[in-house]
């Protein structure tokens, strides 16, 4: 796993660290979704009541956000899990991981279909299907800085991987474009965005990303899902990146469309840098995690530079590793991350509140989360060598016993930990690591 090197905008006296929105004795959030009345509407036939309208109403709700619990435990990598993607129909999840392999899970019978070798010779950072390829198209990146297409067979198994292009830096993240089979774009530490065609040879180098001509690394891109050619960087600096990739020119604002960031971050000395930028479901919206800060969503039709946000999502702690973000729920109803305490926090979006955790991984860390795209079934992985799935089994709701407790030691620990904006990533990481192991000892031995 690679380290780090109401709906208003909120003011900068609310903008302190470790504040207090997502509080377990907050209101509670209210679930406009009433089983009883859909459920009989289903049965009736109503056509508002269908079988897809009850899905997408049943992933959206409250109370079945509040219910998620551990489904299945999938082993086979021997190496932290650091990529997950579902299939166009979910009936296959992808997972990429520090030992090199590439696995095809049967999620739903919990076993490993097969496996393969990636190709790379260093930690899998990300691996997705293409879409409309029948799933037998594969694409990853990597901390060697190659992204490689594997293609795979209806049998179940690999036919072989080839090169597509190489970052001068690790590759950390892929963007894969809704209307396209064969286009895809990937963001490196190298500051470079790549659009990547199958159909072609070479890679087109369509920017470069710099803030007062100085590279900035990029951790994070994603396409917008209704404007394929609109996409958003996040890196080793605090601003969000949006680019027109039909439209990109150096000397305009070099390609940059629109650019935002969280007004308390703006001008000072932190070092947050954005680990994580992604687009709500229809792309009005982005999402950014900023390692040792909070999560901030910001208005995408908004024009050109903006300081304000829309939301501020606070509790978890994100700083010893490159940690995901993610919407959950068919309308981005729901923010999903993971936290350095190795729990998955879930805030309903409008009300910030926190309406769920859990634990996820026994190593202390969870990166990655990954929503099914069509039912409410929710993938998380980290520092363990497994990829874990989560349903909404629990017949109870979540009651967060010790919420507060868990958000008060991620602020001391935010506090408390040293800072890696001197220290070369690959040494920070030994350091955290190192860190971790001995605050957890602290602890055992304190209980």
């Amino acid at each position: 796993m690679m380290s780090l090197s109401g709906v208003k905008p909120h003011d900068d006296a609310k903008n302190t660290p470790c504040t207090e929105s997502g509080s377990a004795c907050s209101k509670p959030v209210r679930d406009t979704w009433n089983s009883v009345f859909e459920v009989r509407g289903r049965e009736l036939g109503c056509r508002r009541n269908g079988v897809s309208a009850f899905t997408r109403k049943v992933r959206g709700s409250v109370n079945f956000a509040r219910r998620l619990t551990r489904y299945a435990t999938l082993n086979g990598h021997s190496g932290c899990v650091n990529a997950l993607h579902f299939n166009e129909s979910g009936t296959l999840l992808a997972s990429g991981s520090d030992d090199l392999d590439i696995h095809i899970w049967n999620w739903i019978e919990s076993k490993s279909s097969y496996s393969f070798n990636s190709g790379h010779r260093s930690n899998v950072f990300q691996c997705k299907f293409m879409p409309f390829t029948g799933d037998c198209h594969l694409v990853s990146c990597a901390r060697d800085g190659m992204v490689r297409l594997a293609e795979l067979s209806s049998t179940g198994t690999c036919r072989g991987t080839k090169r597509l292009a190489s970052h001068h830096g690790a590759a950390h993240k892929l963007a894969l474009l809704s209307d396209s089979s064969h286009v895809f774009y990937s963001c490196g530490e190298d500051a470079a965005t790549y659009e990547l065609d199958l159909r072609q040879e070479k890679p087109n180098k369509i920017c470069v990303t710099k803030e007062n001509n100085r590279k900035v690394e990029l951790y994070s891109i994603h396409a917008n899902p209704f404007k394929s050619h609109e996409f958003v960087v996040g890196g080793r600096d605090c601003y969000v990146r949006v680019y027109d990739a039909r439209n990109i020119k150096e000397n305009v604002n070099k390609g940059i469309v629109k650019k935002f960031c969280p007004k308390l971050l703006v001008g000072t000395e932190s070092k947050a840098n954005v680990t994580c930028a992604v687009y709500n479901f229809d792309g009005t919206e982005i999402l950014a995690s900023y390692n040792d800060e909070d999560i901030y969503l910001f208005d995408n039709t908004q024009q050109e530079i903006s300081n304000h946000h829309l939301h501020q999502y606070t509790g978890h702690r994100n700083s010893a590793t490159v940690k995901g973000v993610n919407f959950y729920g068919p309308k981005s109803e729901f923010v999903v991350s993971g936290s350095d305490c190795g729990n998955v926090f879930l805030w309903e979006k409008d009300s910030e509140q926190i309406v769920n955790y859990f634990a996820a991984d026994e190593e202390g860390v969870v990166n990655v989360l990954e929503p099914h795209p069509h039912l409410a079934v929710l993938a998380v992985s980290g520092l363990d060598h497994s990829v874990k799935v989560f349903m909404p089994l629990s017949e109870v709701p979540s009651a967060l016993d010790g919420l507060d407790e868990v958000k008060r030691k991620n602020c001391n620990e935010r506090e408390t930990a040293p800072d890696e904006s001197d220290i070369d990533s690959d040494l920070f990481r030994l350091i955290m690591n190192r860190w971790r192991r001995s605050a957890r000892r602290q602890v055992q031995q304190q209980q």
